[in-house]
């Protein structure tokens, strides 16, 4: 399902090739973040046509919760449900379990939690994960796991650690005797857990290889720690992972964070960062990062970059964007956030032309530089 393509001489970024029943994903990948079967303020025509999304996430605890289970199901998956026929990415909804630590009790069975709309009581175990996800209908599923904060005892992230594996264990079991609901195939990938310790990412990652999931990705990172100490375990972490499965790096990051961590050998990335950022006025470009509410783009009556291949920058004056921003018009927020995803995909292809052409190691780095400037 995964094939391997082309790697860099310099460092780890590799290029390759995932396949599901929804189509290809070619490797190096940013995944727009759909939360609740939407990426806020673009449109799915948009998102295939002019970001050239080949993969999006959606999120199984805010599915769950609200339209539910039943819902869902009748409308035939969450592809059916949204209008998407490209790949969709679940996640198990551990993270938001956990990062509602004051209304949720960790059991062995799993993860009891208030709902954060009504507060109304749900438990969620490793295999009615696997079963919400069927219902869902996601090409590829996470595990149940516990994402520990930073920082945090090491004890308290060993045996979060070891719950996980567990967990990932009955996830796994669940998984392969249960059957997809729609007709297509569902791929499982496992997390990767340990903190910053890397005794316990080399277990947590050697664990996890045994399960035989279709992938595995790299978790509990960018919740808190420094920049550099998330690449320091991130580039240890892949020493440890399968040559021949995709590696996700959940929740990062920047443009800077995702050439950095190509170059230590990830190959899929997903963050809510351009939307949300996109929506505050910021946008990413390929010379830096420009906040449109600066009284400076007030009086700039021309794009920014004609000759990158957004709407933003090919039809309309900045003048005009920042007026739409500082106004609080609809627009301004989906001309914001389409350029913003179209500008993360373009560099996800600038990356694979250039591990291709071998010049990724004496490009990236200066690169990284270039799209971190304020602008």
């Amino acid at each position: 399902m995964f094939t391997l393509h082309q790697q860099s001489s310099q460092t780890k970024a590799r290029t390759g090739t995932l396949k599901t029943d929804h189509g290809e994903i070619q490797t190096p990948i940013f995944m727009p973040v759909g939360t609740l079967g939407t990426v806020k303020a673009v449109d799915q025509d948009d998102l295939l046509n002019k970001v050239k999304a080949q993969i999006i996430l959606g999120n199984t605890y805010h599915l769950y919760l609200r339209p539910g289970n039943e819902i869902m199901q009748a409308a035939g998956g969450l592809h059916k449900f949204m209008g998407w026929d490209k790949p969709i990415l679940t996640d198990s909804g551990g993270y938001q379990i956990f990062s509602l630590s004051e209304i949720r009790d960790l059991k062995e069975k799993g993860a009891t939690f208030k709902s954060h709309l009504d507060g109304s009581k749900h438990l969620f175990t490793p295999e009615n994960v696997v079963e919400t996800q069927r219902i869902l209908g996601s090409d590829i599923m996470m595990i149940l796991d516990e994402c520990p904060p930073y920082p945090a005892e090491r004890d308290y992230v060993e045996n979060s650690m070891k719950l996980t594996h567990r967990w990932a264990k009955r996830g796994r079991e669940h998984f392969l005797k249960t059957k997809p609901l729609y007709g297509h195939n569902q791929l499982q990938f496992g997390i990767v857990q340990g903190g910053v310790h890397k005794d316990l990412r080399k277990e947590s990652s050697e664990y996890m290889a045994s399960l035989d999931f279709e992938g595995l990705a790299i978790g509990g990172l960018s919740v808190g720690e420094p920049t550099e100490l998330m690449y320091e375990i991130t580039d240890f972490n892949t020493d440890y992972l399968p040559k021949d499965k995709p590696r996700y790096l959940m929740g990062v990051g920047t443009p800077a964070n995702l050439l950095q961590n190509i170059a230590y050998g990830v190959d899929m990335f997903d963050c809510v960062m351009p939307t949300r950022n996109a929506r505050n006025g910021m946008i990413f470009t390929r010379h830096g990062k420009v906040n449109v509410r600066n009284a400076k783009w007030k009086h700039h009556h021309k794009p920014f970059d004609t000759d990158f291949p957004s709407d933003l920058c090919q039809r309309y004056n900045m003048s005009y964007i920042h007026h739409l921003i500082k106004s609080n018009e609809i627009l301004g927020l989906e001309l914001t956030s389409k350029h913003n995803l179209t500008f993360y995909l373009w560099l996800m292809q600038e990356v694979k032309d250039r591990i291709n052409d071998g010049t990724f190691g004496s490009w990236y780095q200066e690169m990284m530089k270039t799209v971190d400037r304020k602008i």
